[in-house]
């Protein structure tokens, strides 16, 4: 059996395949990722574009989820400053939402705590003699309107910058390369890909599946067949109006669900408006496509916050979350990563399945603490807590 060519192989250049390059590579060790098409071309280019804490996980008492997803926003504020900005939100209140003012007003001051205190975990209730200030918003039945503070970036440019980092780190990265399959011994992994029609083979000692919706459909081509997690692939829409609406961000519930709806300044001349959740039951992830309903789903909570706002769609895109599978309603479920290993000890195997893009960095160095009895000791190069990230 011949020598490993890399300490991992990883399958999938989204934010978490290059997250673990990073962390990896910064431990020193050798890393190949492999990438069907290019550097976020799934679900890491077609998120909501928000670094946040998620107030709203607050409701299903995901305590730990918040409070380091603040704490990885306040790092990527100073890690990638041209790639993460903080940005306004605001909340409206209306006779008819579901959530009163005292609820949001406990909600944002755990937020608060929980983001430590910090400046940045501040929050406000907007006077009324200010309403008139904010882009339009529908008076009517309008109670109470609060602001505080969350980041918005780029997913695509910083799943890049990642990338970048794990490079000069040492990383390999092969783009349109496919896995084809892997078998696993004792000692490691030997699997193939396919790259300019041309068959090739690698050993490693751990093969790290981050394949994001075609994660177990990588599974599947893995001999012994490894444990897979029961998911659910939800479709989330966005639609890109064709004028810029607001000059922040607007976190507002949909009348027909009591979902949470973003509606966000895009770029200079442009709105963001999403998202939405549809159980996706095609085979195949890469069919994913704007549905009509979802359409008319996000431009009805758009008339109703923005009533003389344009509706005039520029484009809209889709992306896939990998979600637990359960009874409850999507929104509902948890966020929170899953990492699945093939054996406690010297694990040959480690999948990837969901994930936040705030917290990609933590979830990476949490799989790294997972694999590193199956990893030989390496000088370390860097620190992913202090490694800055530049626009690629």
């Amino acid at each position: 059996m011949r020598d490993f060519d890399f300490d991992l192989v990883i399958v999938g250049a989204g934010i978490h395949g290059a997250g673990i390059a990073q962390a990896a590579a910064a431990a020193g060790h050798s890393v190949l990722v492999l990438e069907r098409q290019t550097i976020a071309a799934g679900t890491s280019s077609r998120s909501s574009k928000l670094v946040h804490g998620g107030l709203r996980y607050l409701e299903q008492f995901d305590i730990k989820l918040v409070r380091e997803s603040l704490v990885e926003r306040e790092r990527l504020l100073q890690l990638a400053p041209a790639l993460v900005k903080l940005v306004p939100f605001y909340i409206p209140i209306y006779r008819s939402t579901r959530r009163r003012p005292w609820e949001i007003r406990v909600g944002l001051s755990l937020y608060a705590l929980l983001g430590g205190l910090h400046t940045h975990a501040r929050f406000r209730s907007v006077p009324r003699r200010r309403w008139d200030e904010l882009n339009g918003l529908g008076r009517d039945g309008l109670q109470a309107v609060f602001q505080y503070w969350d980041a918005q970036t780029d997913d695509a440019a910083l799943t890049r910058a990642v990338m970048s980092s794990a490079l000069s780190l040492g990383a390999q990265l092969s783009v349109n390369s496919s896995f084809t399959q892997a078998e696993i011994d004792e000692l490691g992994c030997t699997l193939t890909f396919s790259q300019a029609r041309e068959q090739r083979s690698l050993r490693c000692r751990v093969l790290v599946n981050a394949a994001g919706p075609w994660v177990n459909q990588v599974a599947d081509r893995i001999t012994p067949t490894p444990v897979k997690a029961a998911v659910d692939l939800v479709q989330g829409t966005h639609l890109v109006m064709d004028k810029a609406i607001v000059d922040g961000i607007f976190y507002v519930e949909a009348p027909s669900d009591g979902r949470a709806v973003f509606i966000m300044p895009w770029h200079e001349h442009s709105t963001l408006v999403g998202t939405t959740e549809t159980l996706f039951k095609d085979p195949d992830p890469a069919t994913v496509r704007p549905l009509a309903a979802e359409q008319d789903y996000l431009l009805a909570v758009l008339r109703r916050y923005f009533p003389l706002a344009s509706t005039q769609i520029r484009t809209s895109f889709a992306g896939l979350r990998v979600l637990p599978r359960g009874s409850k309603r999507a929104f509902r479920r948890s966020r929170e990563i899953l990492l699945l290993t093939d054996r406690p000890q010297r694990p040959r195997l480690l999948s990837v399945y969901g994930g936040k893009l705030t917290s990609y960095r933590a979830d990476a160095a949490r799989a790294l603490r997972l694999i590193r009895t199956a990893l030989p000791a390496r000088p370390s190069k860097g620190d992913t807590r202090s490694l800055p990230l530049t626009s690629a």
